[in-house]
């Protein structure tokens, strides 16, 4: 049995969080003691428990990938633990500490920034290729995009394992259900539903969507946009509803927990972002129960939506081709249904909370080979 303890600094169920929940769901407990180690009082814990997973309450700092009083916390409890394995989330003081303990050392990089130019180059770059090598012996990158962010930052790319995420399958609400909900949030028979599920920030590209939104109108006054989600942008978006005079059109539903029934009521789902997206859970969860997708060329996108397969992809911030293409799916509806039922069949192809599992411990038994004289 490989004992493997998970370590996040996250209080909030983000993007990581998620992945760590579906890949929990998913473990080969047969095979691997899996806990996992946390902030205390993170909104994390609840879903780990129900899941089985030993969870080990950390009083240090949240949300902060580096803290010194952090590293010290740390390496008390992996003496304590013992664990194989540490694989971290986005938390450079978890690594330091596994490392400082003797530990494998696997952390996964969830998302992707632009590479600052003093990294690209000289002293910047020098120094964070030796501080990413040395505080692990694998690297998990979520996306190839994220791959490309690690290594235009001097990581060596053979220390890196791509791999997509996988989601849990999303079940489709009832008709009975829908028909309420769609009643509840003033969605006529005749409308077509658009919906975009991410948090209200700037580079989602909600802004994008609604001057989008503003020339399908023109054509399709018929349609409806869900957006699902919280955030610092919530007023900018309610403003500029207004001021397109979308506001019979845009349905702002804030944080949606339970996702199903959103993506219930979609035609088509839509993804715009111009920063950070590396793989998109809500658009593999979409794709899982067959909605098909229009996304930016941006970050992993191009590598979750398989253009003219289940979806198409679109120039990122260029409003105009995003219109054109959700127009074209409207004006489509064979494309459109076609796209949906590829779309749930490459989600379970290459998609699956099982398959992201098992590749994840594939990386686990390469890594203790390799330390151990078998790889």
């Amino acid at each position: 049995m490989t004992k493997v303890l998970n370590i996040i600094s996250d209080t909030n169920i983000g993007g990581a969080g998620k992945v760590l929940l579906n890949y929990l769901t998913y473990r080969d407990a047969s095979e691997f003691d899996v806990s996992v180690a946390l902030p205390r009082g993170s909104a994390l814990i609840p879903g780990i428990r129900e899941r089985g997973v030993q969870v080990y309450e950390l009083d240090v700092e949240p949300d902060r990938s580096m803290s010194l009083p952090a590293i010290k916390e740390l390496k008390r409890l992996i003496r304590e633990v013992k664990p194989d394995i540490v694989h971290t989330h986005g938390f450079l003081s978890a690594r330091i500490a596994a490392r400082q303990c003797g530990c494998a050392v696997i952390f996964t990089r969830h998302s992707a920034f632009p590479v600052k130019p003093y990294m690209k180059k000289g002293p910047g770059r020098r120094l964070n290729k030796l501080v990413n090598e040395h505080y692990a012996d694998r690297i998990i990158a979520i996306s190839p995009a994220t791959a490309e962010n690690l290594t235009d930052g001097g990581v060596d790319p053979k220390l890196i394992d791509v791999m997509m995420n996988g989601v849990e399958p999303v079940e489709r609400k009832s008709p009975g259900e829908c028909e309420k909900l769609r009643k509840e949030l003033g969605i006529a028979p005749e409308d077509f539903v658009l919906g975009i599920m991410a948090r209200l920030e700037d580079y989602k590209g909600h802004a994008d969507i609604l001057e989008a939104l503003k020339a399908v109108t023109l054509r399709h006054p018929n349609v409806k946009l869900l957006v699902a989600g919280a955030g610092p942008f919530e007023q900018t978006i309610r403003d500029q509803t207004a001021r397109l005079g979308l506001e019979k059109n845009v349905v702002m539903m804030g944080f949606v927990a339970d996702v199903s029934g959103v993506l219930s009521l979609l035609d088509l789902q839509l993804n715009a972002s111009w920063g950070t997206e590396t793989s998109s859970l809500s658009l593999l969860e979409g794709f899982s129960m067959g909605v098909p997708a229009v996304a930016s060329d941006y970050g992993g996108n191009p590598w979750t939506v398989d253009d003219g397969a289940d979806g198409l992809i679109f120039k990122t911030r260029d409003v105009k081709d995003l219109a054109d293409k959700i127009l074209f799916l409207m004006d489509n509806p064979s494309e459109l249904e076609r796209m949906g039922a590829e779309a749930k069949r490459i989600y379970a192809q290459r998609f699956t909370g099982q398959a992201m599992a098992r590749r994840i411990e594939e990386v686990y038994t390469k890594t203790l080979e390799a330390r151990h004289g078998k790889g």
